[in-house]
């Protein structure tokens, strides 16, 4: 999966998340004091890309020791956010 495909998936998972209509930037944070996600929402994203991982026919992994890192996990932002589900597709 290339990185526009997997923007377009990580986008479409957000806003199905969100209840307010927002436009989702590739800066905007995912974990931390600044996200529009709480932590409850944060799963239900996490299951949600889980599911369309298997969709595409790979396994995302969001559980790694420094996934929630606001320094150096993947949910720091959109675009890491997205990097990472294209970096997962790819390897599998």
């Amino acid at each position: 999966m290339d990185i526009i495909e997997a923007k377009k998936i990580v986008e479409k998972a957000i806003l199905s998340i969100l209840t307010d209509n927002i436009k989702i930037k590739d800066d905007m944070h995912l974990v931390g004091s600044e996200s529009l996600l709480d932590s409850m929402k944060l799963v239900e994203l996490c299951v949600l890309l889980e599911e369309l991982a298997d969709e595409n026919g790979f396994e995302f992994n969001w559980t790694s020791e420094t996934a929630m890192s606001k320094s150096r996990g993947m949910f720091r932002s959109v675009a890491t956010l997205t990097a990472e589900f294209a970096r997962q597709s790819k390897a599998s």
